[in-house]
């Protein structure tokens, strides 16, 4: 199945130009799923998963605010301003209400249960991936721009970059987030504008937002990633009936190093959506 590429724009604030968001759409009818990535990350890093789900669903992704071929430099890059994205991608592309499935790794998984909470009517179910709801994390920021100042730029060529983000599946998509320029390749990201895009973690947490969620819920952690069980057991203390999901020997990036572990777990996941939403909950024997 083909997919198609379009922009989707977002009236900025006060006058401000609009953000150009650079979307990917597998179309067809099946129930839609909308693709999240991380920080500085770019939307092809979910070609691996989507291609799992195009038989059956309607794939669409986009580059985030400051990322891939989306706008560069927008004037707001918080948490707000992705989550109307979100909802601005959705409309656009005329995806349905109450239908749509909303995945999101790290700083996009942020971004899914902002919206999930804020627009129940729009969310049928969340996928968090190596995401959750805790902090504040004061030395974030700091932390964020040291990595990516340490990027030696330009890279000479994919090999050298894809070498430099670890090698493998990984690696090869971090080095595909680049752009050539002078002298090699270049981030397409602005070090400021991802600084800049997770100031509000430095100061918050998101429980609140959780708590406000409706729909269900799957948390998929990486073994060696950067969600603790400790803040998985503790989403599922506070939202009973929130799926769990460990992928024990894949890191942060777990949709890249193991996208079939990762297919596997939200198919699952939806299968029971699926048997959820075809129990009549006026019937005594349905759950039986």
């Amino acid at each position: 199945m083909a997919t198609d590429t379009v922009t989707v724009e977002v009236t900025g604030d006060a006058g401000a130009p609009p953000v150009r968001l650079r979307c990917t759409d597998s179309g067809g009818d099946g129930p839609p799923l909308l693709l999240l990535h991380g920080l500085a990350g770019h939307s092809g890093e979910w070609d691996a998963l989507a291609a799992r789900f195009t038989p059956t669903h309607r794939v669409v992704a986009f580059d985030a605010r400051g990322s891939g071929a989306s706008t560069r430099r927008p004037g707001d890059v918080s948490r707000a301003a992705h989550v109307r994205d979100v909802v601005q991608v959705a409309h656009d592309l005329r995806l349905p209400a109450g239908r749509l499935v909303l995945v999101g790794q790290s700083m996009g998984g942020i971004t899914a249960l902002l919206t999930a909470a804020a627009h129940p009517e729009l969310v049928r179910a969340l996928v968090l991936v190596e995401a959750g709801p805790d902090g504040p994390s004061p030395s974030l920021p700091e932390t964020i721009g040291a990595w990516l100042d340490s990027w030696p730029v330009p890279f000479p060529d994919a090999e050298a970059a894809t070498a430099f983000f670890g090698g493998g599946a990984a690696g090869r998509a971090w080095a595909d987030g680049l752009a050539p320029g002078p002298g090699g390749l270049h981030p397409r990201v602005d070090r400021d504008v991802m600084v800049a895009t997770v100031q509000e973690n430095a100061h918050r947490d998101f429980w609140d937002a959780w708590d406000e969620v409706r729909c269900p819920v799957l948390v998929v952690r990486a073994g060696k990633g950067m969600l603790k069980q400790q803040e998985a057991d503790r989403m599922a203390e506070r939202r009973p009936g929130t799926r769990i999901a460990v992928v024990p020997e894949a890191g942060h990036d777990v949709h890249l190093d193991d996208p079939g572990a990762v297919f596997g777990e939200v198919a699952a996941f939806l299968a029971e959506v699926d048997r959820a939403d075809r129990v009549d909950p006026t019937d005594p024997e349905a759950a039986v």
